[in-house]
């Protein structure tokens, strides 16, 4: 309370000090977990809508897990743009990314189910047909002909799932690795 005092009287001022808690997050780290997301999410995003639009292309029904690895990416970039927002707004708090973290591990965990079991299957995956009709292609066609452009196109293909599943791997891990950060982070400010 503060006071100011003229020739006649007492003016009292009244302020009131609120007082707003700030958590301290690891900058570099927090940084990097955006970055490696947003390299993971968009990579999903990108080859499944590609795949996509080859399934259209070939007239052949899309999988239900394209669409839903392509929403989980998307949500994962848009939680990217609410934590940034955040950031910027200096409210960053650690249940909001502990629980969006949590939320989306298991949405990217049913998504790299899928891929897993669509990858290594029991009969018919994608990487035995890629280690019988691409990878074990002997000899593998070169020169400028349509046969290697779709040998190409396949082995393409191939690799785009070993990426998505990569990718999906890692999404997972550093999913893991926000929930811990915010929980420290929460823990060291308590």
């Amino acid at each position: 309370m503060a006071s100011t005092v003229t020739s006649d009287s007492a003016v009292y001022e009244r302020r009131v000090v609120e007082r707003i808690h700030k958590y301290h997050w690891p900058a570099v780290q927090l940084n990097l977990w955006m970055l490696i997301m947003l390299i993971a999410s968009c990579l999903i995003i990108g080859v499944f809508a590609t795949f996509i639009q080859i399934q259209q292309t070939l007239l052949l029904p899309i999988p239900w897990y394209f669409p839903y690895y392509i929403t989980v990416a998307s949500l994962s970039v848009a939680f990217i743009l609410l934590l940034l927002w955040l950031i910027f707004q200096r409210r960053l708090l650690p249940s909001i990314v502990l629980i969006g973290g949590f939320i989306l591990f298991v949405l990217w965990l049913v998504g790299l189910v899928v891929i897993s079991i669509q990858l290594w299957g029991p009969s018919g995956s994608v990487s035995s047909n890629c280690n019988v009709y691409v990878f074990g292609a002997s000899p593998q066609p070169t020169g400028q002909s349509l046969q290697t452009l779709a040998w190409l196109q396949q082995r393409s293909i191939c690799q785009s799932w070993q990426a998505v599943f990569a990718f999906g791997l890692v999404g997972e891990i550093f999913l893991l690795w926000i929930m811990v950060m915010s929980y420290q982070v929460f823990a060291d400010d308590s």
